[in-house]
């Protein structure tokens, strides 16, 4: 994937995204010992930064695939923008989630106009349900993170991050499925100036800390973390760009991750799900390591199920 790819990619979906904030607070800067500019995708379309990945998977379909319609399995926060972007270009949206999905992110899913399959939470249960759908419907199959088209949207929230504060240090994100740090890494890497990328992971999910060590692609017996984005595996697509421009991954322990997304609440007045607090619970587990550094960190939603608060 190329710089001139990013930047096509933003030109085609730029109309269709929401150009997010980028928000300071001298009290979490002064907490932290760095100069931190949160990037926020809380306030992006559907609530996430997945918006961006998913119209433009959606964007670069032929028109005849188009209208076959997308299919994809997600927990939440996809479900919800290939949902939204779907209805946006005018494609039937088919949608597989688990038992396990939180209420208000099937009920969003459902708001935007996704057909909705419920099924067991397995990773089995869920492509094997997809892949029916794809073939019923002739339907082209969105995966999450490992597609090509979804990492080179989602690189668009840190080239806007990076447009605003080109001198940043480091950049953080949150990884899950890997379809975030990928992007983000490749948008530091092409423009930024000598900016690394690292990831935040839960140590009770901490499939791609163990990846980069193995140099395989890792999974996990379980994920029994309060970051539920953060419970999918890396995928062969993007891996590799991991491998190559991702600088390392820090984990975190549940009760850092809670505390926090409380400080990011309390501090900044804003909503973020558990996942999100993650790079932020980074950086303050190793605060000596990014002193006085320059750092974005993506914010990378904010669809909380109220009813399930941590604190």
């Amino acid at each position: 994937m190329t710089k001139e790819d990013l930047l096509q990619t933003q030109q085609r979906i730029q109309k269709l995204v929401h150009r997010t904030p980028v928000m300071s607070s001298q009290q979490i800067n002064g907490i932290a010992g760095a100069e931190i500019y949160f990037k926020c995708e809380n306030f992006q379309r559907m609530g996430a930064f997945k918006m961006r990945g998913a119209i433009n998977a959606i964007l670069n379909l032929s028109k005849e695939d188009q209208q076959k319609g997308v299919v994809t399995h997600s927990s939440g926060n996809f479900a919800q923008a290939v949902s939204l972007s779907a209805k946006t270009i005018g494609v039937p949206a088919y949608i597989v989630m688990p038992s396990t999905a939180p209420e208000v992110k099937k009920a969003a899913v459902k708001g935007y106009g996704g057909e909705i399959t419920i099924c067991p939470p397995t990773l089995e249960d869920r492509q094997g349900n997809a892949d029916r759908i794809r073939d019923e419907k002739g339907a082209t199959f969105l995966h999450p993170s490992n597609d090509k088209d979804v990492i080179l949207g989602n690189a668009t929230a840190a080239m806007e991050l990076l447009e605003e504060q080109p001198d940043l240090d480091y950049i953080l994100t949150p990884v899950g499925g890997g379809g975030l740090v990928a992007g983000t890494a490749l948008a530091a890497y092409f423009f930024g100036k000598n900016c690394k990328t690292i990831g935040g992971e839960p140590f009770e999910a901490d499939d791609a800390f163990r990846s980069l060590q193995s140099g395989e692609i890792e999974s996990n017996e379980t994920a029994n973390t309060v970051a539920d984005g953060l419970r999918t595996n890396l995928g062969n697509i993007n891996f590799p760009i991991i491998q190559k421009y991702v600088d390392r991954i820090i984990r975190v322990e549940e009760v850092e991750i809670i505390a926090a997304m409380r400080l990011i609440w309390e501090r900044m007045k804003i909503i973020i799900e558990p996942s999100c607090a993650v790079p932020f619970a980074a950086l303050l587990r190793e605060k000596d390591n990014f002193k006085n550094k320059k750092i974005g960190i993506i914010i990378s939603g904010g669809n909380v199920d109220l009813g399930k608060l941590p604190f």
